[in-house]
């Protein structure tokens, strides 16, 4: 299993219903046997330029961890997705890949930490 990065801009006229977008790609991901390590949402945001005439995207970054045969099989089912504008697969040094680790683990204890002061002050 090597680590990759993953950037999916989506199309932008799905941002109040990304859900089963997401769920696509994500069952795409599971399908190829990937590891999901962390997940980040970047939001709307400009184009440098125009992509299928539209001039913003719904930017979803993902650290995952592929077998070798899978970046080829999800890069086939990306291309023939039509809420997908454009996506970037990269393969990672295990540096990077270590500290993203790192980061999902922290920002999963601060969420934990902040659903525990929240029931404490119901």
């Amino acid at each position: 299993m090597k680590n990759y990065e993953l950037t999916i801009v989506f199309h932008p006229d799905l941002e109040m219903n990304i859900d089963p977008a997401l769920d696509k790609v994500k069952k795409i991901l599971e399908a190829n046997n990937a590891k999901i390590i962390n997940e980040e949402v970047d939001g709307k945001k400009r184009l440098s330029y125009e992509i299928a005439k539209q001039q913003f995207g719904l930017y979803y970054y993902f650290d995952l961890e592929l077998p070798a045969e899978a970046p080829a099989k999800i890069s086939s089912a990306f291309n023939i997705a039509d809420e997908i504008l454009r996506y970037l697969l990269c393969k990672t040094d295990e540096r990077k890949a270590k500290l993203a680790a790192k980061r999902a683990e922290q920002t999963a204890r601060s969420n934990s930490a902040e659903e525990t002061n929240n029931k404490e002050e119901a």
